[in-house]
């Protein structure tokens, strides 16, 4: 099992593996990581003959093997992406247990003609490599590498760069800071860099600017923690209280940011049950838009009775922590667990 940084290194030096798992949070990171393959094994002129890419929530194994036993056209190798390979995690369906089976079986036999790369994306910032059974399986077939964070230099280049891709002069200063306060997801840099260049215009960024539209990341922790609650993941939930607990001993202000975070949930699902659409909400709460699906989805989970009883039993935990000698954390786990017990 490797990283970016080392699978950069092998394949600048021109050894590249018959086949690659690639996983992580990160899929602009893992793109960049299927191009430097692609770029060092295809010739760009054969792109279209000898690149394949097939959609891993649709793809059968025979489609897999087939577009991996075809000859390269003109060419000593070919390269075969399966994206969003599902049947690689560790919970899937019947279909993708028995396609996840079959390739398991197949590695062994790849043509070594062909170059197969299969990635799929973790579903939080707390899953690794380590903790799938099906990848530490492929790791003995494949070569797996996690698309974890860069290194703090490297990160901070890439980060520029995605500045400079834009136009956008950037001091370093509030650049580093920028990089530290956003959350380390290429996917997500770009979007609120987009947003502060729209909001910053001809001017310069300043760390004003960055402190007004880029969150926290124990906002972050706290939109996970609420997440996890709205899809009934009791264990995961209180992981991350314990977490959240471990960095600082801030009941309140935790306590603070839950009930917040379900009131602007009930905020939404009324705006959303008198007629409003994403971009309205977008405007109202001062959100960029994909944030505020995901709280869309959020609301979904919820009825309208179910986000007031949410807030009740927050303040409930934070009057009683303020007026009686409790102990905190067994407070906030009772929190947590009563939260749970709300229908």
């Amino acid at each position: 099992m490797i990283d970016f940084d080392v699978l950069e290194g092998e394949v600048k030096k021109g050894k590249i593996d018959n086949s690659y798992i690639f996983c992580g949070l990160d899929e602009e990171l893992i793109k960049e990581g299927i191009s430097l393959v692609v770029n060092s094994t295809v010739d760009k002129s054969l792109l279209d003959l000898n690149y394949i890419r097939l959609d891993g929530l649709t793809t059968t194994f025979d489609d897999i093997m087939n577009a991996c036993e075809t000859m390269p056209f003109m060419g000593d190798r070919k390269v075969v992406v399966v994206y969003r390979a599902s049947f690689l995690k560790d919970k899937t369906d019947s279909a993708g247990t028995k396609t996840y089976n079959e390739i398991l079986k197949y590695l062994k036999d790849l043509p070594p003609y062909t170059v197969l790369i299969m990635y799929y994306l973790f579903n939080d910032k707390r899953d690794t490599p380590k903790k799938s059974n099906k990848v530490r399986a492929l790791d003995k077939v494949s070569k797996v590498v996690h698309f974890d964070k860069l290194k703090k230099d490297r990160y901070y280049k890439k980060v520029e760069d995605v500045f400079k891709e834009k136009g956008k002069e950037i001091g370093k200063i509030e650049l580093r800071y920028f990089a530290e306060k956003v959350q380390n997801n290429f996917d997500i840099i770009r979007r609120e860099a987009d947003k502060l260049i729209s909001y910053t215009g001809n001017r310069g960024v300043t760390k004003s600017d960055i402190d007004k539209l880029i969150a926290n990341s124990s906002e972050d922790d706290i939109f996970d923690l609420v997440d996890f609650i709205s899809q009934k993941k009791a264990e995961k939930a209180l992981d991350l209280l314990y977490e959240l607990l471990s960095k600082s001993d801030q009941h309140m202000l935790i306590i603070s940011n839950i009930e917040n975070n379900f009131k602007r949930l009930y905020e939404i699902k009324i705006s959303l049950q008198n007629g409003a659409r994403v971009n309205d909400i977008s405007n109202k709460f001062k959100l960029p838009t994909f944030v505020c699906e995901k709280l869309i989805n959020q609301c979904s989970k919820f009825s309208v009775k179910q986000l007031q009883r949410l807030m009740e039993i927050c303040l409930e935990t934070e009057n009683k922590i303020k007026t009686t000698g409790v102990d905190k954390n067994m407070e906030m786990e009772l929190m947590i667990f009563n939260i749970f017990m709300v229908k």
